[in-house]
């Protein structure tokens, strides 16, 4: 075996053992996602239903926001193998994962012509904080990352047998499957890459008619969907020209504004505050604060203190971006449309910008151009002596393994203890507790301050998929383009803290009853004793069970 292909090799063992090593426990929970996507997988496994009883879904409704199908249909196998439990939801994402940093091998080598620059590349994502946090759980966004990573290998090998523009087609058509940022990103880049390649591409008119054929067939299943009301549900959610405070905004911009008339209605308008905000919201990204210093302020998608690529990654990056003009690469272009188009879907949305979640995309553009810097700044290298060279390595190695080990003890040691409520700790020990002692009660309460409890008591205790479908009890109700249960079998889920549904009136309300009781701290009077309390690894308190008997 040649050096290169034991490299290779040993950066992939690394990459999986950092998307592997304790992935049951960090991050500390599931969140409401992974227990949504993990719980399907097992209704269709068991049924071929979701949880609302429709036969193999193309869209998962789930909380009402319409979940993509390929995430949920791949956690399948994990699940039969692993079980309903951490290790069989997340396996999913370890092993697409590792394959990602595996197809970097193949593309950095391609669009550089170097299997250094392969081989690099691969390393970087292999050790990527973005990259390694967002695979260690089961979220849409790195598969999609998957896809078009395999997508654009396929497309630049397509210019030199273009046989593979067709196959290109069938990841990049998944990747609209997987994540609704590439639902955008996905058409926009193919689109800049037939505009910007169009000379080199009309030698394959008919390969190009195919390609377009067959990613259109593949893309037939979502024709139902963008002609019905589920086509917004997401959007409505998160989208800057859905926010309810916009127009508010607006007028009392207009009341403020010194300007005379009609100045303050073409300064201060729909139009114009989208366009501002838009603007805002892509700058963002590029920002070297999120980039190289602070990152995402979004808990779940970040480990806090430090940016989403290494600081030692910067100059490389610089560096790499003035050699992609100065050899005159024919890729530039497309890496180029793939940074600026991975940003724009992020742009139109309005909550916790920047995001790393949503424009994971762009991570192996940034590795790739950061390994074609530090190829060509060591052909720069090759000027000096030896000595220089070799020093030169000795101290990148040393900052980047100090770098690594600096994340990894982040990520490993403070992460879970400072950031568990953000991961909605406490659900599993509170099941656990709860299924334990389950035929004891007539009724359990269980507060829904921290976000569908529902889904998660259907997750951990493995609750049959077929009795939940068909529940008799089950009650729904839908507020803000979002499901809530209400109740299931002997579940209520109200909120402990509303007038109506608190501890004393749900008392009240069901005298004679036995009642266990799932609250927040607060929700129950000081001198009512305990059975169990739940912490947050910080030791703050999550939950309190107590009971009526």
């Amino acid at each position: 075996m040649s050096r290169n292909k034991i490299l290779l090799v040993v950066i992939l063992i690394v990459s999986l053992v950092l998307r592997y090593y304790k992935i049951d426990q960090i991050p500390p929970s599931l969140n409401w996602d992974e227990v949504s996507i993990g719980y399907n997988a097992f209704s269709i496994l068991k049924t071929g239903k979701d949880e609302w009883n429709q036969f193999l879904p193309v869209h998962f409704k789930a909380y009402g926001e319409y979940k993509l199908p390929v995430q949920i249909y791949a956690s399948i196998p994990g699940i039969y193998f692993f079980g309903l439990n951490e290790l069989g939801v997340r396996i999913t994402p370890v092993v697409y994962g590792t394959l990602t940093v595996l197809i970097m091998f193949f593309l950095g080598k391609l669009l550089f012509e170097s299997e250094l620059a392969g081989l690099v590349s691969a390393f970087l994502l292999g050790i990527s904080p973005w990259h390694i946090h967002l695979t260690r759980a089961s979220l849409e966004s790195s598969f999609a990352t998957f896809f078009v990573t395999m997508g654009v290998w396929f497309l630049v090998k397509g210019f030199k047998r273009e046989k593979w523009l067709i196959f290109s087609m069938v990841p990049f058509a998944f990747s609209v499957f997987t994540y609704n940022s590439t639902r955008i990103f996905t058409p926009l880049f193919l689109l800049a890459t037939l505009i910007i390649y169009r000379k080199s591409l009309i030698k394959f008119k008919k390969i190009i008619l195919i390609s377009l054929i067959v990613f259109m067939i593949l893309l037939i299943p979502l024709l139902p969907f963008l002609f019905s009301g589920e086509r917004s549900a997401r959007y409505k959610l998160v989208s800057i020209t859905d926010d309810p405070g916009l127009i508010l905004r607006i007028n009392e911009n207009r009341g403020l504004s010194y300007l005379p008339q009609p100045l303050p209605r073409l300064v201060h308008n729909k139009v114009t505050y989208v366009a501002f905000y838009f603007t805002k919201n892509y700058l963002a990204h590029f920002s070297p604060q999120f980039l190289f210093t602070s990152g995402a302020p979004h808990k779940q998608h970040h480990v806090q203190n430090m940016g989403e690529l290494y600081l030692f990654q910067a100059p490389f990056l610089f560096l790499g971006l003035y050699a992609l003009f100065y050899t005159r690469n024919k890729f530039t272009n497309l890496l180029f449309s793939w940074v600026l188009l991975a940003f724009v879907p992020v742009a139109i949305t309005n909550d916790s910008i920047p995001h790393a979640l949503r424009t994971l995309i762009a991570v192996p553009l940034y590795q790739l151009v950061s390994a074609f810097g530090f190829v060509f700044s060591l052909r720069w290298l090759n000027r000096f002596s030896k000595i220089w060279k070799m020093t030169f390595i000795a101290v990148l190695i040393t900052v980047v393994m100090t770098s690594l080990s600096y994340y990894l003890y982040q990520y490993y040691k403070i992460y879970p203890t400072t950031y568990s409520r953000d991961w909605q700790y406490g659900y599993k020990q509170v099941v656990k507790y709860i299924n334990e002692h389950k035929d004891e009660y007539d009724e359990i309460i269980f507060t829904r301050h921290y976000g569908e409890p529902h889904m998660f008591s259907l997750f951990y205790l493995n609750y049959d998929p077929a009795k939940y479908q068909n529940n008799p009890n089950l009650v729904r109700f839908e507020t803000n383009d979002w499901v809530w249960v209400l109740k299931f079998d002997k579940f209520y889920f109200p909120d402990l803290g509303d007038q109506g549904t608190r501890y004393e009136d749900i008392l009240a309300q069901n005298k004679g009853k036995k009642m266990l009781f799932v609250g927040k701290p607060g929700d129950f009077p000081e001198n009512i004793n305990r059975l169990e309390v739940v912490n947050f690894l910080d030791g703050k308190h999550a939950f309190e069970i107590v009971e009526k008997r």
